[in-house]
């Protein structure tokens, strides 16, 4: 399981790893078949709604001391727009063209997509006169 932090505490439990670490955001890593993972699930574990039981993220990452990362709309399209642009130049994306994969929706039709949206955030950005 893996968890996007903007804060995280200096010591972590073993079952606990930081994958990558930028600027703003913290990768971690959880190695959710731990016994002591699993022991925490069952002490967190709530009805988040009527009968359906399960863990809260916002818990788990309170009781680990993670303050989760919640970026706005038009930070996780410059977020996709960098993925999609790495997969299009990928070694096994490129082979897979090679060999005939022919989606009904390409890599540029999801390009296309989040540029609407990012142009539709700017536009409701835009003070009205």
């Amino acid at each position: 399981m893996k968890l996007y932090a903007k804060t995280i505490p200096q010591t972590l439990p073993n079952w606990v790893t930081i994958v990558t670490k930028s600027a703003d955001l913290f990768e971690v890593e959880i190695n959710d078949e731990h016994s002591n993972f699993q022991s925490l699930l069952e002490e967190l574990e709530t009805e988040i709604e009527p009968g359906t039981i399960g863990v809260k993220a916002e818990d788990l990452c309170s009781r680990l001391g993670i303050e989760m990362s919640n970026p706005n709309l038009h930070q996780l399209v410059e977020q996709a727009q960098t993925l999609i642009t790495q997969i299009a130049e990928h070694r096994e994306y490129k082979q897979l063209l090679e060999v005939g994969y022919q989606p009904d929706l390409n890599i540029a039709d999801a390009q296309t997509a989040l540029t609407y949206l990012q142009w539709e955030l700017e536009r409701n950005q835009e003070p009205s006169d």
